[in-house]
C-alpha cells in the first residue's frame, strides 16, 4: 500500500491506497505517534510514501526524519516548482505558493483539461485560476467560515451566543438573534466572496470555465452556486499524486 500524508498547519490529513490506486484506509491525526495509533498495524504493509506539507522547512524535515524511522523508507515530499504536469506557476515567486494550492490546481487542470477556476473552501477560503493552455493567472486567498466566526467572537465584547443557526443561502434573510445575525451574515459573505469569483473567473478564462470546489465547505457552498460546479473532496492528494508518482513493488 502506499501511504498519502497532507500536513497541514495543525492536523495531518492522511489516507492509504491499495495496489489498484483504491482508498483502502484514511483519517486525521494531530501527529504522527496518533496516526500509527490509528493504522492499527497496517504500517507493515506500506511499501511507499508521499507527502505535501505547508508547514516550515524545519517542521516538515521532522516529518520526514520521523516517517524514516518508523516506516523504514524515505518518503517523497512534493515541492514548489515552476511546472507539473502541463501546468506553470504563476506567482512571482514560485516557491511561495502554498503547496496545497499548487497541487490542488495542478489536479484541477489535470481534471478538466480546460480553463478552470479551483476553489478550497477550509479555513481560508483561497481561489485560483488556470487557463485553458494550463497557465496559473494567479488568485485570492480570504478568511473561511470558522475564521469569520471566530474574528467576530474575538474582537466583539457583546457578540456570545450558542451556534446552532443555519441559514438558506437560497433564500437569504435578516437574522432576529445574535446567533442568527452572525451566522448568516458569514454565511451570506462567504457565498457572497465565491460568486464574485465565479464573475472574475468568467472575464478572465472566458463564459464557461470548469468550477472547481473542495475543502470542508464546497459541499454546501455548491447547493448555492451554478449548476455543473464538481466537488472534489481529494484535489490535494490527486495533485500529489501528479507530484510524486509511485509504483507499487512486484
Amino acid at each position: 500500500m502506499i501511504l498519502e500524508l497532507d500536513c497541514g498547519n495543525t492536523l495531518i490529513k492522511w489516507r492509504l491506497l491499495d495496489r489498484e490506486g483504491r482508498v483502502r484506509d484514511g483519517d486525521m491525526a494531530p501527529d504522527l505517534v496518533e496516526l500509527q495509533r490509528l493504522l492499527g498495524g497496517q504500517e507493515r504493509e506500506i511499501h511507499g510514501c508521499r507527502l505535501v506539507s505547508v508547514r516550515s522547512a524545519e517542521e516538515t524535515q521532522v516529518i520526514v526524519d520521523q516517517l524514516t524511522s518508523w516506516l523504514k523508507r524515505h518518503p517523497m515530499l512534493a515541492r514548489p516548482g515552476l511546472q507539473l504536469a502541463g501546468v506553470s506557476n504563476g506567482y512571482i515567486d514560485a516557491a511561495r505558493l502554498g503547496m496545497d494550492r499548487w497541487l490542488a490546481l495542478v489536479a484541477g487542470y489535470q481534471l478538466c483539461r480546460r480553463a478552470c477556476v479551483v476553489i478550497d473552501l477550509g479555513t481560508a477560503v483561497t481561489t485560483d485560476f488556470v487557463d485553458a493552455q494550463g497557465r496559473h493567472l494567479g488568485g485570492y486567498i480570504a478568511p473561511g467560515s470558522k475564521l469569520l466566526r471566530s474574528s467576530l467572537l474575538n474582537h466583539t465584547r457583546l457578540i456570545r451566543y450558542d451556534r446552532g443557526a443555519h441559514g438558506d443561502l437560497r433564500e437569504p434573510r435578516p437574522g432576529t438573534s445574535t446567533a442568527e445575525a452572525v451566522e448568516f451574515g458569514c454565511e451570506l459573505m462567504l457565498s457572497g466572496f465565491v460568486r464574485e469569483q465565479l464573475r472574475i473567473a468568467q472575464q478572465l478564462l472566458g463564459d464557461d470555465p470548469a468550477v472547481i470546489l473542495t475543502g470542508g465547505d464546497a459541499a454546501g457552498m455548491k447547493e448555492v452556486l451554478p449548476e455543473g460546479c464538481q466537488v472534489i473532496g481529494d484535489l490535494v492528494f490527486r495533485g500529489l499524486a501528479l507530484a510524486c508518482p509511485m509504483e507499487f513493488s512486484p
